[in-house]
């Protein structure tokens, strides 16, 4: 099947029309890019900033790029001047460091914290009482270049749907938490990413507002 019938089909098959699709473009050359953009894709995830600033320069400028791999703080000012979306903030050294190049640049970059909602070790983000406690700190209050947009989460590996239903709805209940209480003047919690090509449906069926679909769209991963 062709990208643009993967798309459709994807979005056939949405329980939440709104629900934001993020195609997870990492790996994949221009050329397929290209295609997934002709079908009316605009919102590209990548993992890896060296990877997302060579497409950025040679794709389509109104393409947003999403961040959504594990992001070491070194390479945030590569892509500062550009970045859409920075899905996997997972420590305030790092919002810090964002704020700072994004002050170089003149722009508010948008971001998401990611919460740890996983049981596997490997998995990155706050976990709650981290959260709370940036919060309730100072330093939050003075990163007035970043706009903290929603939360990422991502779901254990597993074929057990009521463990993974379990881990979104818990990221969604703390996010509905956060909402209800005084945030800082950069906090707007609109977004809940949560839900890739295999569990996306249940994500969406737990409120995600966004979903980072590769697989189902592309095809399976070249790593070489």
């Amino acid at each position: 099947m062709s990208i643009k019938a993967n798309l459709i089909e994807i979005k056939n098959t949405f329980t939440d029309p709104n629900c934001k699709l993020i195609a997870v473009s990492k790996t994949k050359p221009a050329e397929l890019i290209m295609e997934a953009y002709e079908a009316g894709v605009r919102d590209f995830g990548e993992n890896k900033v060296q990877e997302m600033v060579e497409k950025a320069e040679k794709l389509p400028k109104d393409i947003r790029w999403h961040m959504i791999g594990h992001l070491q703080r070194n390479k945030v000012k590569y892509m500062a001047e550009f970045v859409h979306l920075i899905h996997g903030v997972d420590s305030l050294k790092l919002l810090k460091e964002i704020n700072k190049q994004a002050i170089k640049v003149n722009r508010t970059i948008n971001c998401l914290l990611q919460v740890h909602i996983a049981e596997e070790d490997s998995k990155f983000g706050f976990d709650e009482k981290e959260l709370l406690d940036m919060l309730a700190g100072e330093v939050i209050h003075e990163l007035k270049n970043v706009k903290i947009i929603g939360l990422m989460g991502m779901a254990t590996f597993t074929e057990n749907q009521i463990q993974v239903e379990k881990e979104f709805a818990g990221l969604k209940s703390l996010k509905d938490k956060l909402s209800q209480s005084q945030l800082p003047e950069n906090f707007d919690l609109q977004e809940l990413s949560m839900g890739m090509t295999g569990d996306y449906l249940i994500a969406q069926k737990q409120g995600s507002t966004m979903v980072r679909i590769g697989t189902a769209i592309f095809g399976e991963r070249d790593y070489n």
